[in-house]
């Protein structure tokens, strides 16, 4: 049976409490700081200022650092996915992860993909910041999804979730930083398969 195709929420703009927000500010900031990125330029807060036209303490009414606004700029375009809540456990947990690079591929490039990693591998203050505000909340769905498999007796009830789900990501990692391949071909996703296959019979509960 087909599953329907989990659906996308755009990741929104930060939004804390406090005096109202102008949209077109966070919206320049944002830009500038991409084009900084994207053309391989240092990112700097008077570069930002130039760019954008906002002031500092605009900025810094924003975000508390440059490094949470970088970070920030960082995940313009990544969306969290959403999987329904019905259907074969096992179907919607492949179905996310396989079909995953195709609709990231939509709005985040691999160059921007790239860039990122060689930016937060450099400064780990960052790489910790964009975990923290960013990566987190991409990885709800499939934590809630594996919790429902374990609530219902389908996977072990000893799961380590946070670990299966660093060893799911892994693969498809590994595939791009260590291999060099293109996660859309259809050789790399039949590998990643078979590695989410492994996974899958590690993690299942044993039929009773």
């Amino acid at each position: 049976m087909t599953e329907p195709s989990p659906t996308l929420v755009r990741s929104p703009v930060d939004r804390r409490p406090g005096r109202p927000r102008d949209e077109d500010i966070e919206e320049r900031v944002l830009a500038a700081t991409l084009a900084l990125v994207d053309a391989g330029a240092p990112v700097t807060l008077g570069r930002v200022v130039a760019g954008s036209g906002a002031s500092r303490a605009a900025i810094y009414r924003r975000w508390p650092s440059l490094t949470a606004l970088l970070a920030a700029a960082l995940d313009q375009g990544r969306e969290v996915l959403r999987v329904p809540g019905d259907g074969d456990l096992r179907e919607r947990l492949f179905g996310l992860y396989l079909d995953g690079p195709a609709r990231v591929a939509e709005s985040y490039t691999d160059a921007r993909f790239r860039r990122r990693l060689q930016l937060t591998l450099a400064d780990r203050a960052l790489q910790r910041a964009y975990w923290d505000a960013h990566v987190n909340r991409r990885r709800l769905p499939v934590t809630e999804l594996l919790q429902q498999g374990v609530a219902a007796g389908e996977l072990r009830a000893d799961l380590d979730i946070e670990a299966t789900i660093d060893l799911i990501n892994g693969v498809f990692y590994y595939q791009v930083i260590v291999r060099g391949e293109n996660p859309l071909e259809p050789a790399t996703r039949a590998r990643c398969a078979a590695a989410l296959d492994l996974v899958w019979r590690g993690m299942a509960a044993e039929p009773r």
